[in-house]
């Protein structure tokens, strides 16, 4: 709780609070109506997609370069209406969860939009599950329905799907693959009049379940509504000045709210077009894709751009360079974007208005956004501004109160975006989100005197490995179980390729003297998702202790450079 009150003073894209002495402190708000920006949406996201259609019947929707696929407006809601009107048939409704268990394709969306459609909850499965990930979540979220692709490079999703079905607590009543007779009834059926079933719902129902990595090895399911999304891909989407003109090539994964968020309702809520490029990220198929939908906008964390850099580069040298002259605007998110690879997007692909985004699931996910018209070095240096309608303070960690700008403090968000809580977690609900409806990011922060946001910590354990959010724990708890383990400790070091790479510190039962990272990865297969399976692993005998009997983690990332030979 803050102790006193506080006046706002009006910057750029919002305003900045002063305290009683004067002092401007590390508290934003963003720009509501009166500064001139839209007001919140309140419609559903069904309603938001019946209304573009309408607006934009013949106009490209989805493009899946991939799948050799298209879809205008019209065609393609003609689609999410058959497949709403089989849920009805199969005795779904409101509020029941329906999961998806895929790489990127055109019928991921086609899922999405029947289930926003008619306010089912729409459950993300990470593609790289494994078995013990799969029933868990499908557990947790009381899962009745999945849609499945036949498999994922070594995971077979339909034995996984058999067996997870036998678990205590998985009631999955129907599962659907794509590409089986099935699915091809369901995209050929009858549409059906759905109003009943649409009338009464309402934009704060949950319509989203994201589960985020666990720290106890749990993950835990973020729980968002129409509202949250909708207007957070909306605003998104604004800060990108997109139009029904634009086409958005996304090869980050849908599961993701980089994907769907960002990706999908950012543009479909302005009439513009998805290109999909590829099931899974490679930076040919990506730039190939650019090039033919002659796109507007490129979506990536900074090592999928790096990729693509590399690839264009070497394309060039054998004298066919690929033709992204299209190219205007995009996102560089998930992890920390370096200022190089920025500068190089910019200039090498001409995207001058590319934009940074930061935030979390749990704040669906953009808090801050650059601004196409910032100055440059606050484009490549910083995370933006605060969004549209939210605001934002960073705290001192031990008294909860606002810091004084340019200062150090956890960052912590409130608005529209936040999420409805944690599914069926109360207990962790209440310990991410106060009781004034502060989300507390456990990210640390710097804010300057134009409220540009410098992320540059973590108060939790968290490490990020190509955009991926890992928490140690997780797989601290997957170590314990191997039989010459006795402890584990999981730090996340620096990489070139994906920001950070996984390293655990392991102590061994007596008479064994090594464990080496090939064997831990073999011990992993099957069991652990290859993105958190340790890249280097370190024999000690102990681990650095505070007083009170903790690991000293942070003394364990100052001894890894050398560990490692680094230096």
């Amino acid at each position: 709780m803050t102790s006193c009150s506080y006046d706002f003073t009006p910057v750029s894209n919002g305003s900045i609070a002063v305290d009683e002495a004067g002092n401007r402190i590390s508290w934003v708000k963003g720009p509501g109506v009166d500064q001139g920006a839209p007001p919140l949406r309140e419609d559903t996201l069904g309603q938001m997609l019946r209304s573009v259609v309408e607006r934009y019947p013949h106009r490209d929707c989805i493009i899946d370069v991939y799948a050799d696929v298209s879809f205008t407006y019209e065609r393609f809601y003609n689609r999410v209406l058959r497949l709403a009107s089989a849920f009805i048939r199969h005795g779904f409704r409101k509020g029941d969860r329906v999961g998806i268990w895929s790489t990127n394709r055109w019928e991921w969306l086609i899922v999405q939009w029947a289930c926003h459609h008619l306010g089912l909850v729409l459950v993300n499965i990470n593609p790289a599950y494994r078995q013990s990930e799969l029933n868990y979540v499908l557990a947790k979220a009381g899962v009745k329905m999945v849609f499945a692709a036949q498999r994922f490079k070594d995971s077979d999703y339909r034995t996984m799907l058999n067996e997870a079905r036998k678990q205590r607590g998985v009631n999955l009543e129907r599962i659907i693959y794509f590409g089986s007779t099935e699915w091809y009834d369901a995209m050929h059926g009858d549409i059906d009049d759905l109003s009943e079933h649409t009338k009464d719902l309402h934009n704060d129902d949950p319509v989203n379940i994201q589960f985020t990595s666990g720290t106890t090895g749990f993950p835990k399911g973020a729980t968002l509504s129409h509202r949250n999304i909708l207007n957070n891909g909306y605003f998104v989407g604004e800060n990108l000045h997109y139009t029904e003109e634009d086409r958005v090539v996304t090869p980050v994964p849908f599961f993701h709210c980089f994907g769907m968020v960002m990706g999908t309702i950012a543009i479909l809520s302005h009439g513009g077009c998805m290109v999909i490029p590829a099931p899974s990220f490679k930076s040919r198929e990506t730039l190939k894709a650019v090039q033919v939908a002659k796109a507007t906008s490129l979506y990536g964390v900074p090592t999928m751009f790096i990729q693509e850099l590399d690839e264009a580069e070497d394309h060039r040298e054998y004298g066919s360079p690929y033709d992204l002259s299209s190219l205007r605007t995009g996102i560089m998110s998930g992890t920390s974007c370096p200022t190089k690879t920025m500068r190089e997007v910019m200039d090498d692909f001409g995207m001058q208005d590319i934009t940074i985004c930061y935030g979390m699931t749990e704040t669906s996910p953009v808090s801050f956004q650059t601004r196409t018209n910032a100055p440059l070095d606050k484009r490549v240096t910083t995370v933006g501004q605060i969004m549209p309608h939210l605001e934002c303070k960073l705290v001192d960690e031990e008294t909860g109160e606002p810091v004084a700008l340019g200062e150090q403090g956890e960052i912590l968000v409130r608005g529209y975006s936040v999420m409805k809580g944690y599914w069926e977690h109360p207990e962790k609900t209440a310990e991410a989100i106060d009781e004034d409806g502060w989300m507390h990011s456990g990210d640390l922060g710097v804010l300057d005197d134009e409220g540009y946001l410098s992320v540059t910590g973590r108060l939790k354990d968290m490490l990020i490995r190509g955009g991926e959010n890992i928490y140690p724990r997780e797989i601290e708890e997957f170590l314990f179980t191997h039989p010459d383990v006795v402890d584990a400790q999981v730090i996340g070091v620096p990489d070139d390729k994906y920001g950070e790479e996984i390293m655990a510190y392991v102590i061994l039962r007596d008479g064994v003297d090594d464990l080496t990272a090939d064997e831990v990865a073999e011990f992993a297969h099957g069991k652990l998702s290859r993105h958190k399976v340790p890249r280097y692993i370190h024999v000690v005998e102990s681990y650095p202790m505070t007083v009170s009997g903790k690991v000293r983690k942070v003394d364990l990332r100052e001894m890894a450079p050398k560990v490692l030979g680094w230096i």
